[in-house]
């Protein structure tokens, strides 16, 4: 299915002065662009309709609208970055667009076709390519999309609302990725076999916030999730996937299934084993972990998203006692494989496996 996008400029732009002074330093997710894509889903009228780029805009909900009471709701994330030659790339959006179809389909919502979720992207980065920030900054996009139809009771949606949203971002670390603090959550979960785990929906977030203020409390920067059943496994962060780097320089994540199937998390996968390294998917439990620290088994750890990209790990806080991994330092392997990934998404150096699409 394709779609055409009525393009609607915003008559009101923001003007360049204002833009380029929002730009200097515009943190993460604080700053918006001037325009929006909008694609209306109705099953009366027979599906997706009406795909629109206009101007960033509130919208006007009734209060009964389902989204408002029963949380069908999903979300993306991915990024536009621009290449020196003033291009700009666009890193893996088939794999966002496959994951919210994913996302659609478990929590029973219409389901975007997977070339009009790459095109509101496209359009709405050609229509703000102003917004996009130089040096290691980038074009956060947001792709969302939630039940709009107006009723009380236990039942989907038949109204739904797809949006794309923009948001230029600085480098999300100053000077460089310093390593995090990690507070392993020991009374709260993040998903269970058969629950949401797996999907970028809003409601896992929100089940995440208390345990990330906890670890906050106890002086660390994120949470990690142990698994719902045995509360031994390491799944994953509050928003972040997490990988382990061993002494014969093998890598370990944790097997999907409860977690999400991070876009970054599968590309440092090919990128490792395109460098010989052996990477498993398998549990990690909490006490190897602690022990692999202490006999120096365990070299890195690191955690990864499309924010940060990677973030690496240096010390551990838990109820039953701390433990820094390699003296608290960032590691080589974390580091080499940031470089090599950011390199491909700004277009620095080759793309084996064709992950970039070009904007512009």
């Amino acid at each position: 299915m394709s779609m055409t996008f009525d393009i609607q400029p915003a008559t009101n732009p923001t003007s360049e002065k204002d833009r380029v002074a929002k730009l200097v330093d515009p943190g993460f997710g604080r700053v918006f662009t001037d325009h929006m894509a909008i694609v209306r889903y109705n099953q009366a009228k027979g599906g997706w309709y009406e795909a629109k780029i206009e101007a960033r805009a509130n919208f006007q909900m009734d209060p009964a609208g389902a989204v408002l009471h029963y949380a069908q709701e999903i979300f993306e994330g991915l990024k536009a970055y621009k290449r020196d030659d003033g291009g700009v790339n666009l890193f893996r959006p088939d794999a966002n667009a496959r994951r919210f179809k994913d996302s659609a389909d478990r929590m029973a919502m219409a389901q975007l076709p997977e070339d009009v979720f790459i095109e509101a992207v496209e359009q709405l980065v050609r229509i703000d390519r102003a917004w996009m920030p130089g040096g290691d900054g980038s074009l956060y996009l947001r792709p969302f999309m939630i039940a709009s139809e107006t009723f009380l009771g236990v039942k989907p949606s038949s109204e739904y609302i797809f949006a794309v949203i923009a948001s230029p971002v600085g480098s999300y670390f100053k000077g460089g990725p310093a390593p995090v603090s990690i507070w392993v959550s020991e009374n709260y979960t993040r998903a269970a076999v058969g629950g949401t785990g797996a999907v970028k929906c809003g409601g896992n977030y929100a089940a995440s916030l208390r345990a990330q203020a906890e670890a906050i409390q106890h002086g660390c920067d994120q949470v990690v999730f142990l698994d719902a059943i045995e509360r031994r496994y390491i799944e994953e962060l509050g928003g972040m996937n997490i990988f382990f780097v061993f002494d014969d320089g093998s890598l370990s994540t944790p097997p999907l299934g409860t977690i999400l199937p991070g876009i970054t998390r599968d590309s440092i996968i090919a990128l490792a084993r395109d460098a010989g390294k052996t990477v498993r998917e398998e549990p990690y439990s909490l006490d190897q972990w602690r022990k692999d620290a202490a006999s120096g088994k365990l070299k890195e750890a690191f955690a990864c998203g499309t924010a940060a990209v990677i973030s690496p790990i240096g010390k551990v806080r838990s109820v039953s006692g701390d433990f820094e991994i390699s003296g608290g330092a960032a590691g080589p392997v974390a580091m080499g494989l940031r470089k090599q990934l950011v390199d491909i998404q700004y277009g620095r150096t080759n793309d084996p496996h064709n992950w970039i699409r070009k904007v512009f």
